[in-house]
């Protein structure tokens, strides 16, 4: 799974620790995520969309081998 996180982080520029407060995880689990070796719960990514105010299949997408 692909995503645009960190693209979205740039457009608010914040930090991934001022993220990871927000969004009450560890800086690890964004950084994780951006580089595609995490994939977040069901509630993260809702968390996460929120907050960006896009929807989730904005911000993340599947790849053709998922």
């Amino acid at each position: 799974m692909k995503n645009n996180l960190r693209v979205e982080r740039a457009i608010k520029n914040i930090t991934q620790e001022e993220l990871a407060k927000i969004i009450g995880v560890s800086r690890q689990a964004i950084n994780s995520i951006e580089a595609a070796k995490y994939v977040p719960s069901t509630v993260l990514a809702i968390k996460l969309s929120d907050y960006f105010g896009k929807t989730v299949n904005e911000i993340f997408f599947l790849e053709e081998t998922d």
